[in-house]
């Protein structure tokens, strides 16, 4: 249990990592899942080529949205995307940088089920049993069989219990051709996507280096300042109520005065009162949490200001008047 601890310690401090655990074992996860899925095609016209599909990317649509459900940086990128300008520019690019990030995270498991999914064949041999060229596989001068009975015949290709147009073409023939081609692209599939990876990871920074480690340095900025300003909040919220508490007892204890000495007020009270910064109610804790989204600082780190409206003050700093020359003086004392 101690190692299983340390590891996961170990992915919540590091973002990245924790975020590559979770893309990791959804990925397994939508292997797993379609292996225990039981895969049942209707065997009809009309309604093979929809499951086919469906089974088929639908999934995968829904483990991509998921991927960004999980990801915690959906709601920072949506807060940085939504906030107003203020006295903070919004960067375009750090934004398009933390999107592609999360999008590439949320399409591993899209792309392991299209791949498990078509390598295994039995989707494309629903969807399109009824495109089997029979001229070629099987006897096209098989009489009696009007286009829509063919049509129907094929459809119950996947299903061979009911299926009955072995004279047609053979059971086996077909979901072996359709297994082939859905193998086929399966291979490509997974080969584009490696590819598709390989380019994305290391081609990109030799390209735009610059632009990448701003973009890379500003988003790790976002979430590290989002992350600090929370704990900030949390130790600010644990102190109001340390000290609201505290007062509450204290006001309640006036009627015992008379039947209790009276008690030294703790020492961690006075330090919870320092921690609250000058915000002893809750309208000045929502003024401030409105500046906060309303117009956050500049990126711009200078010696402390006055205070403004907004908690900043603007324009130049005062000029600092140059030091006054020191005098030196010495005593001397006689011994006489």
């Amino acid at each position: 249990m101690d190692k299983f601890r340390m590891i996961f310690q170990f992915l919540q401090s590091n973002q990245e990592s924790f975020m590559n655990g979770i893309c990791g074992i959804m990925a397994l996860a939508s292997a797993q899942m379609y292996s225990a899925f039981d895969f049942n095609c209707p065997c009809l016209p009309r309604y093979n080529l929809a499951y086919g599909l469906g089974i088929l990317l639908v999934p995968p649509f829904i483990l991509f949205l998921l991927g960004f459900v999980l990801n915690n940086n959906v709601s920072m990128l949506a807060e940085e995307w939504r906030r107003p300008q203020g006295q903070r520019g919004k960067d375009p690019a750090v934004l398009r940088y933390m999107f592609c990030s999360m999008a590439q995270r949320a399409m591993i498991a899209p792309a392991v089920w299209v791949s498990v999914t078509l390598l295994d064949g039995k989707c494309i041999t629903c969807a399109f049993c009824t495109s089997v060229p029979v001229e070629t596989l099987g006897n096209a001068s098989h009489p009696g069989l009007s286009q829509g009975e063919m049509k129907r015949v094929l459809a119950r290709i996947p299903c061979k219990e009911i299926y009955d147009g072995q004279e047609l073409i053979a059971n086996e023939v077909a979901i072996r051709y359709l297994r082939c081609i859905s193998q086929a692209l399966g291979w490509c599939f997974l080969l584009l996507m490696t590819m598709l990876a390989f380019l994305v990871r290391s081609l990109r920074p030799c390209f735009t280096q610059a632009a990448f480690l701003k973009s890379r340095y500003w988003s790790h900025y976002i979430d590290i300042e989002r992350k600090l300003f929370d704990e900030t909040c949390a130790e600010h919220a644990r102190s109001f109520a340390k000290v609201c508490i505290q007062q509450f007892f204290e006001g309640m204890s006036m009627d015992l005065e008379l039947c209790h000495p009276p008690r030294k007020a703790p020492a961690d009270a006075g330090e919870a009162a320092e921690k609250l910064l000058g915000i002893i109610d809750q309208g000045t804790m929502n003024t401030a949490l409105k500046s906060w989204h309303r117009c956050k600082p500049p990126l711009h780190l200078h010696p402390p200001a006055l205070p403004s409206g907004n908690g900043w003050a603007g324009g130049e700093q005062p000029p600092v008047p140059p030091p006054v020359p020191r005098r030196e003086m010495a005593a001397y004392y006689s011994q006489v």
